[in-house]
């Protein structure tokens, strides 16, 4: 499936995506503040594509303008989740190469799986974290629409094995309506 934004498609990762992957995975910045190590080849980028990006509800973030793969959003729906949530609701999760932050890219995206959760795969509610001082991504699910639910004290990351402090924030279905009613 593929979805579409006014300056992205949002489509299913390629193989071939594999040297874009790497050119913003292998960034510092990048991973390792959304819980996962930075990528140190080609070939581990085409690993993951295969293995861990190669699911139903996870999009590459294409540009429209140059056809490249600049970052990741994705849906994991009840226990496929990282949280204890029910299965009709999801977790979304998402990443944006650094020569992208700040450009709206990231809400942009993040909007659109939204409503294709709600509208297409009638989701109950979804949720989001974010790794303590991280505040990009604090600061895309604010602006849509997602509210602080609870925060996790020294939580075990099994990709970086470290433990954080995740702030978890949710909205529902219903919250997420009244939102585009105004």
């Amino acid at each position: 499936m593929t979805l579409e934004t006014p300056r992205l498609l949002l489509r299913p990762w390629q193989e071939t995506d594999a040297p874009d992957l790497y050119d913003y995975a292998k960034d510092g910045r990048v991973g390792p503040s959304a819980g996962w190590p930075q990528h140190t080849s080609v070939e581990q980028s085409a690993d993951i594509i295969r293995t861990i990006f190669n699911h139903p509800e996870v999009y590459a973030l294409e540009l429209k303008e140059n056809r490249r793969a600049v970052g990741c959003v994705g849906i994991l729906i009840g226990a496929d989740s990282n949280f204890d949530i029910g299965d009709q609701d999801g977790e979304i999760a998402y990443w944006i190469g650094v020569p992208h932050w700040g450009k709206g890219l990231t809400p942009e995206a993040v909007r659109e799986v939204m409503r294709h959760a709600f509208d297409t795969l009638k989701l109950k509610a979804l949720w989001c974290g974010y790794f303590a001082n991280n505040t990009q991504s604090h600061a895309v699910q604010s602006k849509c629409g997602f509210r602080h639910h609870h925060t996790e004290e020294n939580k075990y990351n099994k990709f970086l094995q470290d433990y954080r402090t995740e702030h978890i924030s949710r909205i529902t279905c219903q919250e997420w309506l009244a939102l585009h009613k105004e």
